[in-house]
């Protein structure tokens, strides 16, 4: 990348103004070519005291213009001069700039162990807002498949803020970058939310992902999380197997139905209800009718669904929002 230099505008215009009032030779004296461009190379530590300068802008748009042209110029800096610099940075606004530049160069195909120093250091560094920045600079990337299980030793991290980072990377990046439809992806984020051991992190990861290209093994972990001491544990693990694949439906519709006759909390219950519904469409109306009984204050809710899933809608999506509609009705 090369920075052009800057000309005497003033004395170039001047020159093409009077060209065409001198004679043949005085114009060509004028307009003489001048010294040939030089190009300068741009540099890690060129960059970074420009971010560094930056970031006292009041400016939102220059910061955000400073850290894409760092993040966009990764693929031509110096490998070791940029490794060089993430290593020794201890500021977590800049260590987080140049991780997500190593990033970059993994993600464009120019080094595929960048991702991997940068979970390293995500995973060793003492300082856990610098460990916080490393994470955050691998959100939506491929990080979830390219850093050989980090994630499920960042979801068990000592600092909670960390442990919510890895968590809304897990997230983001099923939503935004996989669409739910890469099983190797899938099933590295339920076995991030297997072994963590803060509720509040399994549940975040199961209660906001797409499980439509998961594994028989990947279905088996979501199972035994049903038996989980915390509610909001088994919420999330209801809602995550009512989207299976068809191949793992007849075993999750039987575990959620055995659960719901024995579950005490009314918010799980719900979300057995309707991973019920999602498993078995307008299959799942006999079954819903049979649990009517088991708890009264949830037949309106059970209700609802029948009426839903008697339109015999072919698409989720859709029975969701129909749902919703019909609830909102007065």
């Amino acid at each position: 990348m090369t920075r052009t230099l800057c000309f005497r505008t003033g004395t170039l215009l001047l020159a093409l103004t009077l060209c065409p009032l001198l004679p043949g030779t005085a114009a060509a004296q004028v307009i003489a070519p001048g010294p040939a461009l030089q190009g300068e190379s741009c540099s890690v530590a060129g960059l970074m005291d420009s971010i560094r300068h930056g970031l006292k802008s009041n400016s939102e748009a220059y910061k955000k213009y400073l850290r894409t042209l760092l993040r966009e110029s990764a693929v031509t800096l110096p490998d070791q001069e940029l490794r060089a610099a993430f290593e020794r940075e201890t500021d977590p606004v800049m260590a987080e700039h140049l991780a997500a530049a190593m990033v970059a160069r993994t993600e464009r195909g120019a080094d595929p162990e960048a991702i991997k120093a940068v979970a390293k250091r995500a995973l060793e560094e003492h300082d856990p807002a610098l460990r916080s920045a490393a994470v955050r600079s691998m959100r939506r990337t491929s990080a979830l498949e390219s850093t050989d299980g980090a994630y499920e030793k960042l979801v068990r991290d000592a600092s909670p803020e960390v442990r919510q980072e890895a968590a809304t990377n897990i997230v983001e990046d099923i939503q935004e970058v996989y669409s739910g439809y890469h099983g190797v992806a899938s099933d590295a984020a339920v076995s991030a939310a297997a072994a963590a051991t803060d509720p509040k992190v399994t549940a975040k990861i199961l209660g906001n992902m797409d499980t439509q290209m998961i594994s028989a093994g990947s279905a088996g972990k979501i199972q035994s999380l049903l038996r989980s001491d915390d509610a909001e544990v088994r919420r999330a693990a209801a809602l995550a197997l009512g989207g299976v694949p068809a191949e793992q439906m007849a075993n999750a519709r039987q575990s959620v139905l055995a659960m719901y006759r024995d579950e005490q909390d009314a918010s799980v219950r719900k979300a057995l209800l309707q991973s019920i519904a999602q498993l078995g469409f307008f299959g799942a109306i006999p079954e819903l009718q049979r649990l009517r009984s088991t708890d009264p204050s949830l037949a309106p809710e059970i209700d609802a669904w029948i009426r839903v899933l008697s339109l015999d809608l072919q698409e989720w999506n859709l029975i969701l929002r129909e749902k919703q509609r019909l609830q909102q009705v007065p």
